[in-house]
């Protein structure tokens, strides 16, 4: 017994340094930082001249910051939220070569982890960053509903039964891959440029849209990677097309990590508990939403006012539109503080990331005026300043062009500010567009939208659309097209728009007439980019007469606009407009294009008066596209147009 309790003992004793040891290093490893994410993931020799990363992870309380490399300077560090967050300021020497950056972190309990930086040569390219002229047209795809490439991401990890066709808001399937194995019938279709909604990483379940960010540094599974993506831009530079980005610095997705921990207080306008919501109007009196707001009141109605108009009023005070900039959007999306330094650097950072990781073109940037306009000042002189020739596009969703035309970059404002943007879509002529082809509008309504163009520097930048994902079909039974003969309408609105000043854009599908309402019913998978698929739209064996008279007639169009530059480049000139038609000029260095429009259910003779015009001194014509019949009668031309169609003549 004696000799067993002694054994026992001395057991206990060899042990007990070695329990001690353990102890000890487990309450260390509780106290040592720890880093689970690095943004960015990683930089470029000679992009710029320091850079801001923000770590993430725990015990980051950090009073120490070492790097391995001589030429890179840690300028300071910033602690943030109670350790889970640290900001490191790097600046790089001008001997910066490419390799991987190894820095370690102390935190105040002398606890130590590092985070890699990998850091590579630019890749120098003339195909790269060509930025968006009149001459491009542009094709909105969302990439979920376009074609799936690659099956096997339907469901990537963590987003289990995210994945089904038959519900309209779930992930359909489609992906990068599958845009790029289209590539060949959008080349065919004659556009010349891609934009796809947002491609970062959202939630797992009903962002498919792409506009609910969970990271705003990673493509999301569903769509492929960041290789998918680049291949993606390479494989369009090699066809001569260009892609737009669509970038959101306006908020991220609820289910963003930031939301329930952001890495400031002050990261976004407000917390999850308490923000103000950018669709609901604060009463500047009383500081509360009016009762009339929730009732489904306008704005105007609940105010008086517009705040978008009362963002380009210099006499209205910022209450009147403040919960546009400081709102979440649709009270559920957080909105990012850009007036925190901190964010707007991140934010500017993560613009030049994606731009450098792939090459593009240009941004579309969603939520234009939602963000305060001396952050798009700064941001775009830090785009700009790499990337000189890159298209900036905003979204300003509003009709009048008075009030789109303040947003637009290039002159100061009386805010004193220049937005930097390069254009805007034109939500003016969108609305006109519909109204007229609805025949709620005579056809003059697009002169008077045209009589705006003083108000912008270069009015032939804007982009001219008719439909997109966040409005109705035009085909559709409650879009413009409804009633009547849809096809001959839908001819028409894709005449005017290859035809108006500007740079066209076209919505996926409406190429062969795809129908639908309000979202998301405007945003079904496009027949034939599922293998098990009835039908292929890709192809003219599998669309039906009317898809095939539609793609036809657009492909056509797109044609014509190619080969002669005077659609695209040329100075516009209105020669008649009335309640049904509308006749115009485009007139180049080297050719003169007339283009008659007639909206009209019976065919129409117009005699157009060309005295003081470019058109004067015609002897004849060269009926390009449409039917009907031109002729030159002194000094008017006479052009008789059919019923309900578009004629495009070469003038002699």
């Amino acid at each position: 017994m004696l000799r067993f309790t002694t054994l026992v003992v001395f057991a206990f004793c060899a042990m007990g340094p070695t329990f001690a040891a353990q102890t000890q290093n487990a309450a260390k490893a509780e106290k040592s930082p720890v880093v689970t994410k690095v943004e960015p993931p990683n930089w470029w020799v000679g992009l710029t001249p320091e850079v801001m990363v923000l770590l993430s992870g725990r015990g980051l309380d950090a009073n120490k910051v070492e790097c391995n490399l001589s030429s890179v300077i840690v300028e300071r560090t910033q602690a943030a939220a109670g350790g889970n967050y640290l900001f490191v300021w790097l600046k790089f020497g001008a001997d910066l070569k490419s390799g991987t950056l190894v820095c370690r972190v102390t935190n105040a309990e002398g606890g130590v982890a590092s985070f890699e930086l990998p850091i590579s040569s630019r890749i120098e390219t003339i195909h790269r960053f060509q930025g968006i002229t009149p001459d491009d047209v542009i094709y909105l795809i969302m990439p979920d509903r376009f074609a799936n490439g690659d099956p096997t991401n339907d469901e990537p990890d963590g987003a289990l039964g995210s994945h089904d066709r038959s519900k309209a808001r779930a992930y359909h399937g489609g992906d990068l891959r599958g845009i790029r194995e289209h590539l060949d019938y959008l080349k065919s279709l004659g556009v010349t440029t891609l934009w796809l909604t947002p491609v970062v990483k959202n939630g797992a379940t009903e962002d498919y849209h792409g506009y609910g960010a969970v990271d705003l540094y990673a493509v999301d599974p569903h769509l492929g990677t960041l290789r998918d993506y680049q291949e993606l831009i390479n494989a369009a530079h090699t066809q001569k097309m260009k892609v737009l980005f669509d970038i959101v610095p306006n908020h991220v997705g609820p289910k963003h990590p930031w939301a329930a921990n952001p890495p400031l207080a002050d990261w976004f306008h407000g917390t999850v508990a308490h923000h103000i919501n950018s669709s609901m109007p604060v009463d500047p009196a009383s500081g509360i939403a009016p009762a009339a707001a929730f009732y489904g009141e306008s704005k105007e109605q609940a105010f008086g006012h517009d705040p978008f108009e009362a963002m380009t009023d210099p006499h209205a005070p910022p209450n009147l539109w403040r919960y546009l900039t400081d709102g979440w959007f649709f009270a559920v999306l957080p909105d990012l503080n850009t007036e925190n330094p901190i964010v707007a650097t991140y934010l500017q950072q993560n613009a030049i990331w994606w731009a450098e990781s792939s090459g593009l073109d240009g941004f579309r940037i969603d939520t234009f005026p939602y963000v305060p306009r001396i952050f798009w000042s700064r941001w775009h002189a830090s785009l700009k300043k790499i990337y000189p020739r890159l298209t900036t596009i905003g979204e300003v969703y509003h009709p009048d062009p008075s009030v789109t035309s303040f947003f637009v970059g290039g002159e100061r404002r009386f805010d004193g500010v220049d937005s930097g943007v390069t254009t805007v879509f034109d939500y003016p002529m969108y609305f006109a567009l519909r109204d007229v082809l609805a025949g709620k509008a005579p056809a003059a309504k697009l002169t008077d939208v045209l009589r705006h163009d003083s108000l912008y520097l270069q009015p032939d930048q804007l982009v001219t659309f008719f439909g997109n994902h966040d409005t109705t079909r035009f085909a559709g039974a409650d879009g413009p097209g409804a009633g009547g003969d849809t096809l001959a309408k839908l001819k028409l609105v894709f005449g005017l728009n290859l035809t108006l000043r500007g740079i066209p854009q076209l919505y996926y599908g409406d190429e062969i007439g795809m129908s639908g309402g309000g979202d998301p019913d405007n945003r079904h998978d496009f027949p034939g980019g599922w293998h098990d698929d009835p039908k292929n739209a890709f192809t003219e064996g599998g669309r039906t007469p009317e898809q095939q008279e539609v793609f036809s007639f657009v492909q056509n169009l797109l044609r014509v606009r190619r080969e002669h530059p005077a659609l695209s480049e040329g100075r516009q000139w209105n020669l008649l407009s009335d309640d049904s038609a509308l006749v115009f000029l485009r007139e180049s260095d080297e050719e003169k294009l007339l283009v008659a429009f007639n909206r009209s259910k019976s065919a129409r003779q117009l005699r157009v008066p060309v005295s003081e015009t470019p058109a004067a001194g015609a002897a004849g014509s060269e009926k390009l596209v449409g039917g009907g019949q031109l002729e030159v009668d002194g000094r008017a031309i006479v052009v008789r147009v059919p019923q309900e169609s578009i004629a495009i003549y070469l003038l002699n």
